[in-house]
């Protein structure tokens, strides 16, 4: 089963991304690797899908929601570069930021969600290093912003 079956069968949906909202690209190959820009919790739509600080208007748990969409998000653009999510070798690295209450400091739990998404998508080709950095504020009032590094096929 494809990655991106797999996550259909968890109801996630990869579409289209939407347009950049400054002056960058949503990702950019060089060699074998393909970076994407921070995406944050996306709808199907292109709309910002949850606002909000975790520990404070969020729980955990719509947090890691949140995290599980951001990195979607960052998987519809990592195929709008590659075309076939299937030329994904490795998921080399995920930087997260988590948009923390005052004394909230789980991000690590937050950004779990991802994590373990890319896992059940991916296999062994979605374990990957991480970073997850509390913040007091992000873009827009999202609760996660999420970038990825993949290794790519030919």
């Amino acid at each position: 089963m494809t990655a991106e079956a797999k996550l259909a069968e968890r109801g996630y949906r990869l579409s289209d991304p939407p347009p950049p909202l400054g002056r960058y690209v949503r990702a950019v190959s060089t060699g074998n690797l393909v970076y994407t820009a921070g995406h944050g919790p996306f709808a199907a739509d292109g709309t910002t899908a949850v606002r909000g600080q975790v520990g404070g208007e969020l729980t955990l748990e719509q947090g890691q929601e949140a995290a599980r969409l951001s990195v979607v998000a960052c998987l519809s653009s990592l195929r709008g570069e590659i075309h076939d999510l299937e030329r994904v070798t490795r998921i080399v690295k995920m930087l997260a930021f988590v948009n923390c209450a005052p004394g909230f400091s789980s991000t690590s739990a937050v950004i779990d969600g991802a994590s373990e998404l890319l896992l059940e998508a991916f296999g062994d080709r979605g374990v990957h290093a991480r970073a997850a950095i509390g913040t007091s504020v992000l873009p827009g009032d999202i609760p996660v912003e999420i970038e990825l590094v993949a290794e790519v096929a030919d």
